[in-house]
């Protein structure tokens, strides 16, 4: 079994190369930095993900979860590491200096979550869902919440998880059973059950900050009427002392395929006087609060698809250099199975893919920096419609995307990687997850759709094509890319004549537009890779040309490239050809016809 290596070098060129430091370096808060220190700090983070977090990745898959009366105890090493992590102020780099965050920005907290999940996806997740309710409480907290339970969630003193799904209501949340009783005093008792609540208990922190969503009795029927409340473990007291223990407990944790070292709770919530909670934001527009927890849990979520298919990758490439297997023709000589066409063909879908969705990860980190920070509030709204656009392409593409290259990783290891002790099986099975995460990829594609491409009559979707069509006018200048930009001209004048086609087909019939929206976003994201490839290729021909002694690895930016436009982007031919002619024969299937 390999050991994980931070893919530094690649993440170099991207902050060097792609991202606008220029402009970053303006940004208020971010005078001072620079690629150095985010290097510096990357170096760390690779560091610490290879020692602490890499080692206890694969037993902690093996040892599981216990419970015993309500208690979570997580795998040996497990809570060590989260004070360490804590410790070290992992867990809090893009998080607000008021409270005790570092304040850098989201492109190196981006950087630095997928190193850390390539390394151990289940651990990390425990501070993904506390920096959500962080997020959530920063956002529509009252000051008094804000000063009781921020500093020890920044700090990693305290955990947070998000509550919305219940046996009855999944993706429909509207559907939700779970109650809130004003008590009259500034608090609520808070009645029900939720289910799917990742770290909803464990014994890494002291307490738990729960984020629940309940109705109140006179609260309008639907999404409209859910409220947002705050509801702790254990009671916090005025001097920020722990106090007595909430109305809340863990009944069950789930037995998963994947992710076996992160408690997924059944959570009951007031089974005797109900469990003490405080209103987050207005009364009936608690999801509108919870999704701005939600959208960055979405880009987190898509890192997930970015780090489990590096991790991958690692061991794939590490495992067909060593195999050997089958002779050469020429020399009759055993060689390594790194020689054979078609294990090459599958080292580099699996390359190409990590490196276009890394990529996209950051430049959308990039625009949400800039739209927190910029002083001119039209570049803001310009950069937050870019994030707004992306996020569910990422989400969804690079986590689909990721159970195709996982799957490819336990191929280039054959029979062996259908073993477990081999360790890539966990890869695929820790992937499935991310698809459903925070919204299935069909509910991102219909966001997608819905209210990206429709609602705003494709204004955002309009400027990311004119960003790309800036790369392809850069690439047709170079001779040496003609084949890439000749591939990616197509790619976008094909992205842009089924946007339009799929808008059309929503103003007609809503339900066949949504019939064809996922081959739709797989569409988008397989020509936003292609964009973000290109782009290092332009980059990387330049750097060559002036004389850059990293030849081989600036070649190989090329080559990948190349490989992606010839071999991976031509998919969105069928894709296309899906979205425009079978909607109706989807919805024109009668439910009769799938037999009895």
């Amino acid at each position: 079994m390999n050991s994980y290596k931070a893919p530094l070098k690649d993440l170099s060129f991207i902050f060097n190369h792609l991202l606008d430091q220029e402009q970053l370096a303006q940004l208020p808060g971010l005078e001072d930095l620079g690629v150095d220190l985010y290097e510096s700090i990357l170096d760390e983070a690779g560091k610490f993900a290879t020692n602490v977090l890499d080692p206890i990745n694969a037993s902690g898959d093996r040892e599981g979860l216990k419970i015993a009366d309500g208690v979570v105890t997580t795998p040996k090493g497990f809570k060590e590491a989260y004070a360490q992590y804590t410790q070290a102020g992992w867990n809090n780099i893009s998080l607000e200096l008021e409270f005790g965050g570092q304040g850098l920005p989201y492109i190196l907290s981006t950087a630095v979550n997928e190193i850390m999940m390539s390394a151990n996806k289940s651990f990390v997740m425990c501070s993904g869902l506390t920096i959500g309710a962080i997020e959530a409480i920063s956002h529509a907290g009252s000051d008094e919440l804000k000063q009781k339970y921020l500093p020890k969630l920044v700090s990693g003193e305290w955990g947070g998880t998000m509550n919305l799904t219940e046996p009855g209501a999944g993706s429909d949340v509207g559907a939700l059973k779970t109650k809130a009783i004003d008590q009259g005093d500034g608090t609520y008792r808070i009645h029900g059950q939720k289910i799917f609540i990742t770290f909803g208990e464990h014994d890494f922190t002291d307490n738990i900050i729960h984020l629940v969503l309940a109705r109140l009795p006179d609260a309008p029927e639907g999404v409209r009427g859910i409220s947002l409340f705050l509801v702790p473990k254990f009671m916090v007291n005025d001097d920020g002392s722990l106090g007595e223990r909430n109305d809340l407990r863990c009944v069950s944790i789930e037995h998963k395929l994947g992710i076996h070292a992160s408690p997924t709770c059944v959570m009951a919530y007031g089974d005797n006087e109900g469990a003490q909670g405080y209103l987050v934001g207005e009364k009936n527009k608690g999801l509108m609060a919870m999704f701005v927890m939600m959208n960055m849990a979405r880009l987190t979520v898509g890192m997930e698809g970015v780090a489990l298919t590096e991790r991958s990758y690692q061991a794939a490439l590490d495992y067909a250099r060593e195999r050997l297997q089958g002779v050469d023709a020429e020399t009759g000589q055993s060689v390594a199975i790194i020689e054979h066409a078609d294990v090459r063909r599958q080292l580099l879908q699996m390359k190409s893919n990590v490196e276009a969705m890394r990529a996209l990860s950051l430049f959308i980190a990039q625009a949400q920096d800039i739209s927190f920070r910029h002083a001119d509030a039209e570049v803001c709204q310009h950069n937050q419609g870019l994030v707004d656009l992306l996020i569910p392409v990422f989400k969804a593409w690079a986590t689909e995307t990721a159970l195709k290259t996982t799957t490819t990783g336990i191929q280039v290891h054959g029979g062996l990687g259908f073993i477990e002790e081999t360790g890539v099986a966990q890869y695929l099975r820790d992937a499935v997850i991310s698809v459903i995460y925070e919204g299935t990829t069909a509910i991102q594609a219909a966001d997608l759709v819905g209210r990206k491409v429709v609602k705003d009559q494709g204004k955002n979707l309009g400027v990311l094509i004119g960003l790309m069509k800036q790369t392809l006018a850069q690439a047709e200048a170079n001779a040496d890319l003609a084949d890439i930009a000749f591939e990616l001209k197509y790619a976008i004048e094909l992205l842009e004549q089924h946007s339009r086609a799929i808008a059309g087909q929503f103003m007609q019939s809503t339900k066949q537009a949504l019939s064809v929206s996922v081959p739709y976003l797989m569409l988008t994201g397989l020509v936003t890779g292609a964009w973000q490839l290109a782009q290092s290729a332009v980059k990387a021909s330049e750097l060559l040309a002036a004389g850059d002694s990293n030849v081989n690895f600036l070649k190989g930016k090329i080559e990948t490239a190349r490989f992606y436009h010839k071999a991976v982007l031509p998919e969105i031919r069928g894709l296309a050809y899906t979205v425009s002619n079978t909607g109706s024969v989807i919805t024109g299937f009668d439910n009769v016809y799938f037999g009895e």
